[in-house]
C-alpha cells in the first residue's frame, strides 16, 4: 500500500481511537462522579449505601447505590466495557501503524541506543506485556492491601520504566510506550478483573445465591486505580506536540512530575466530590506545571555570533526539506508532516519558533536521518534568538 493509503488507515484509527477514548474517560470520570457524590440518608431502602438526585437537559434522574447488589437484578443490565476494550484495541493498531511499521525511524534514534526494528518492536511489546503483569501480580500481592504504598511504588516503578525507556528508545516513542502501557493496564484492568468480577456477582444473584463482597471490592481498586490514571495518560497522548517535554534532557523526571501533577489533580476532584475540601493540591500542581516550563525554558544564546540567513537555509536544505517540502523526496511522508513546508524563505520566517523548538529539544530531523550536529542546532537557535531576520 502507498502512502497515501497508509494516511488513511492512520486517520480513521486515530478518530476511532479519540472517539471510544472519549465515551470511556467520560464514562469514567461519570461513574467516578457519582461514587463520590452518592451520600447515605435516613429514609433509604434496604441494602442501599446511598442516593443521588441530578437534573440534566430538562429531566431528574435518581441514582441508587447498592452496598452490594439488588435483592434481585432487573431484566436488562447496562454493561460498561466496550469503550474500554476498542479503546485500546484501537490505540494498538495505532502503535503498529503509526510507530513499529517504520520502527526503524519512528521507535530507533540511533544517537540513544543501536537497536534493530525487530529488537525495539520486540521491546516495545514487552514493555506493555510485562508491565501489565508485574502491576496485576503486585495488586493481588499483600502490597496491594496497602494503598498508599503501592502507589509509591507503582510511581517509583513508572518513573524507573521512563528513565529506562527514554535511554533506550526515541524520545517521543519512549513517552508514547509509557502511555501505552498505562492506557494497556487500565484496559486490561477491565477485561481480566472488572468485568470478569462483576459477572460471578450476577451469575451468583441469577443462581439465587448472596454475592461475595470481595469480587465488588477488587473492582473497585481496580476502577479506582484507573480513575487516577486518566489524566497521566490523556496528558501523554497528546504530548508529541510538546517537544520542550519529551525532548528535554530530562524528559523522564517532566513526565514523572507531570503525572504527578496529573495524579494530584483527580485527587482534588475526588476529595471536592466526597464533600472535603482541600487547599493545597491544587496551587501544588500548579506549581509543579510552573516550575517545568521554568526547567525547560530554551537555552541563551546571548554570546552567540550573528547568524546570517543565508547559513540557516543551507541547514535547512539540508536537513529539513526532505520532508518539509510542498513535494517531499523522502520515502517516509508522501506530504509535509503536520503541514509544516519550508520551500521559502518567509515560511522558514514565520515558523521558526517551532523550528527552533524542534531542532533544540534534539527530536528533529526524525531519528537524527541526517546526523545533525549540536553546532547545527545552537545556528538555528541563536539565529532565532537574534530576531529570525531574513536579511
Amino acid at each position: 500500500m502507498d502512502l497515501h493509503g497508509w494516511s488513511w488507515i492512520d486517520l480513521v484509527l486515530r478518530w476511532v481511537h479519540v472517539v471510544t477514548g472519549a465515551a470511556w474517560i467520560g464514562t469514567s470520570f461519570y461513574f467516578n462522579w457519582l461514587n463520590n457524590h452518592v451520600r447515605a440518608g435516613d429514609d433509604l431502602e434496604p441494602g442501599v449505601a446511598g442516593d443521588l438526585w441530578s437534573v440534566h437537559g430538562g429531566h431528574f434522574y435518581r441514582v441508587v447505590k447498592y452496598r452490594v447488589a439488588p435483592e434481585r437484578l432487573p431484566k436488562v443490565l447496562h454493561w460498561f466495557k466496550w469503550e474500554a476494550y476498542f479503546t485500546w484495541i484501537s490505540g494498538f493498531c495505532l502503535l503498529c501503524v503509526a510507530y513499529y511499521l517504520e520502527a526503524g525511524t519512528m521507535v530507533v534514534d540511533p544517537t540513544v541506543a543501536d537497536l534493530t526494528r525487530w529488537q525495539a518492536i520486540a521491546i516495545g511489546v514487552g514493555t506493555l506485556v510485562g508491565g501489565w503483569l508485574v502491576y496485576h501480580f503486585a495488586c493481588k500481592s499483600p502490597l496491594g492491601r496497602m494503598p498508599e504504598l503501592l502507589a509509591a511504588v507503582g510511581f517509583l516503578a513508572f518513573t524507573g520504566l521512563a528513565f529506562w525507556l527514554t535511554r533506550t528508545f526515541g524520545a517521543r516513542a519512549a513517552y508514547i510506550h509509557v502511555g501505552a502501557l498505562i492506557g494497556t493496564i487500565m484496559a486490561a484492568n477491565v477485561f481480566f478483573v472488572i468485568i470478569p468480577n462483576q459477572r460471578v456477582m450476577v451469575d451468583a444473584m441469577i443462581d439465587g445465591d448472596a454475592p461475595d463482597a470481595r469480587y465488588g471490592i477488587e473492582a473497585a481498586q481496580r476502577s479506582l486505580h484507573n480513575n487516577y490514571f486518566t489524566l497521566p495518560v490523556l496528558f501523554i497522548m497528546v504530548s508529541n506536540h510538546y517537544p520542550m517535554t519529551y525532548g528535554h534532557a530530562w524528559n523522564w523526571a517532566i513526565l514523572a512530575a507531570i503525572a504527578i501533577a496529573g495524579a494530584g489533580t483527580r485527587h482534588w476532584f475526588n476529595l471536592r466530590g466526597q464533600g472535603r475540601r482541600n487547599v493545597w493540591l491544587l496551587p501544588s500542581a500548579a506549581v509543579v506545571i510552573v516550575s517545568l516550563a521554568f526547567v525547560s525554558r530554551p537555552k541563551s544564546f546571548a554570546d552567540h555570533a550573528e547568524v546570517p540567513f543565508a547559513e540557516v537555509r543551507t541547514l535547512i536544505d539540508r536537513h529539513c526539506v526532505t520532508c518539509h517540502s510542498m513535494s517531499p523526496t523522502s520515502p517516509l511522508y508522501a506530504v509535509a508532516p503536520k503541514g509544516v513546508m519550508f520551500d521559502t524563505d518567509t515560511q522558514v520566517q514565520s515558523l521558526a519558533q517551532r523550528l527552533t523548538t524542534q531542532v533544540q529539544s534534539g527530536v528533529m530531523p526524525l531519528a537524527n536521518l541526517t546526523h545533525m550536529t549540536q553546532a547545527e542546532r545552537d545556528v538555528i537557535g541563536a539565529w532565532f534568538a537574534q530576531g529570525a531576520k531574513l536579511e
